[in-house]
């Protein structure tokens, strides 16, 4: 279909699920050798959601994904395309944005997953705002979710007080022109992929006795060098899709950045020279929920009224890959 310029590409609702059960760091004493102390000034998380052993990726997902299509007050029919961010799938396929598809009865859509970790929710905007803006789709469902508890190694004290559980979902369609995803900048650097990855269960180590044994299907992460690339990302993904937008920091009228660590946020705030006042952080209460952070926060953020009509959302985020993306936003009710 030809490209039409009199709409663009925006949110019309969103939806998010958390797990009932929090897991506090008065818990994690218990658990491992550390304080509440410790990591309340070194990530400034309080808690996170845990997800029973029972509960799914894709069940976080298809929850979220409900709210997100009542809020845009369209049906699961309309959706055309549905798209999953998440490193923590249900199986390696069929994809989980098929289980969902089927969960929520979407018998229109296609749908794929993606794995670009705490990047997902933005990187999957980025592709519903193509698909949307050039007049292939009408209704997108991106959705991030992750269970990162299930791939955390609860013997790392240098990890496990960092990670919880949670999906977000939004649903992109037409809005005025003018309004709604005003740009996006997204990239990567897979050099850096190390620095954050899980060792086993793919073609390079399948699962065996041994990757089991030493715990090679969880989490490993080189710390220091992530917070050195998380704190330069940020500033540098965030002017990059400003200016793309004709732009500046004091334009932005809320700023959500991924919820991992309240220093990398901190440090973001004084370079961009943002006051607390516009950046909405929920990360004491969740911890790093890796895809869904961003999602899920954007969609508290919007019922808790912290968005109105004509505000600018800034969104940025990193992870796993390595990656990275931005989004800049003109809220339209």
């Amino acid at each position: 279909m030809p490209q039409n310029n009199t709409f663009k590409a925006g949110i019309l609702g969103t939806g998010s699920f958390l797990p009932e059960n929090k897991l506090t760091n008065k818990d994690l004493e218990r658990m491992v050798d550390t304080s509440d102390e410790w990591i309340v000034s070194r990530t400034g998380i309080k808690e996170r959601r845990i997800a029973p052993p029972s509960m799914t990726t894709s069940y976080m997902a298809t929850e979220a994904a409900k709210k997100a299509i009542e809020d845009a007050k369209i049906t699961a029919e309309d959706i055309d395309l549905i798209i999953v961010a998440t490193v923590v799938p249900d199986m390696n396929f069929p994809s989980t944005a098929c289980l969902v598809q089927a969960n929520i009865g979407a018998i229109n859509a296609a749908a794929f997953d993606i794995e670009v970790g705490c990047s997902g929710f933005i990187y999957g905007l980025s592709i519903a705002k193509q698909f949307i803006e050039n007049g292939t789709y009408k209704y997108v469902l991106v959705i991030a979710a992750d269970i990162l508890s299930k791939i955390t190694n609860w013997e790392d004290r240098n990890t496990c007080v960092l990670f919880g559980d949670g999906a977000g979902a939004a649903v992109v369609g037409q809005v005025e022109n003018g309004y709604g995803i005003l740009d996006n900048f997204i990239g990567a650097d897979g050099k850096g992929g190390m620095h954050l990855y899980m060792p086993a269960g793919g073609s390079r180590m399948p699962a065996c006795e041994e990757s089991v044994k030493n715990k090679l299907h969880t989490i490993h992460m080189n710390g220091q060098e992530v917070f050195k690339f998380a704190v330069n990302v940020m500033n540098t993904a965030t002017i990059e899709v400003l200016n793309r937008c004709g732009l500046k920091p004091e334009d932005v009228d809320i700023f959500i950045p991924h919820q991992a660590n309240i220093r990398i946020i901190d440090a973001a705030m004084k370079k961009l020279k943002l006051s607390k006042e516009k950046v909405f952080i929920n990360l004491d209460k969740y911890g790093n929920m890796s895809a869904a952070s961003v999602a899920v926060a954007l969609d508290e953020a919007l019922k808790a009224g912290k968005i109105k009509n004509g505000d600018i959302i800034l969104m940025v985020a990193f992870g796993a890959g390595l990656t990275w993306g931005s989004t800049v936003i003109k809220w339209l009710e």
